[in-house]
């Protein structure tokens, strides 16, 4: 998979939270390293982290594992700067991009290998997880739609591409509930840590 890039979104405030979700534990990492981990996981060779605030110790909570970073000066003007941010780093020879969120550490690795296969088999440009129905994350985007990517609208974000774009959309049924859930906070913290103490 060396001609696709995971991006990681990982520039936001973390203001429902009250503290930068992104460092709390999560089976014995933070979350920040479980959403990497498991991108590795799935055969991804090739990770972009978008980092904003709290840019210096999302850093350093990821020194050890191989990970490129890219700053988002813009960070305060929502997610699709750090879509956008991250897009433009990308080498000239990427391929595709997987879009990640950096406070979903739940989404298994078997999901994003459906994506990705779904775009190999499909000959679609934008592949959509879902789960009973509902989109989720990862989504992957060709890269023929880098220049759209690269200008997007900053009310709609990436869902702009879709509507623009509907009859290059494959969407792939992962039977994973995962996809379609983030810790936004404490109450969604603590029940995620609940799961994945009682049900593994």
């Amino acid at each position: 998979m060396n001609d696709i890039w995971a991006i990681v979104l990982s520039a936001g405030l973390s203001s429902r939270m009250g503290t930068q979700k992104l460092l709390l534990p999560f089976e014995g990492k933070t979350i920040i390293e479980k959403v990497v981990e498991n991108i590795l996981g799935s055969g991804i060779l090739h990770i972009k982290v978008v980092l904003g605030a709290d840019h210096d110790e999302i850093a350093d909570a990821l020194k050890a594992w191989p990970v490129s970073f890219i700053h988002n000066e813009n960070y305060r003007d929502g997610m699709h700067s750090s879509v956008i941010c991250g897009v433009s780093s990308l080498p000239i020879s990427t391929r595709a991009v997987l879009i990640f969120l950096g406070d979903q550490p739940f989404i298994p690795a078997k999901v994003t290998g459906k994506v990705v296969e779904a775009w190999k088999s499909s000959g679609k440009g934008i592949v959509i997880p879902l789960f009973d129905g509902k989109r989720g994350h990862p989504n992957l985007y060709d890269l023929k739609y880098r220049t759209e990517l690269s200008n997007l609208n900053p009310v709609i974000g990436l869902r702009s591409i879709a509507q623009t774009f509907p009859e290059d959309i494959c969407e792939v049924e992962t039977f994973s509930p995962e996809i379609v859930r983030d810790i936004d906070t404490k109450d969604d913290y603590i029940n995620e840590i609940y799961k994945t103490t009682h049900h593994g």
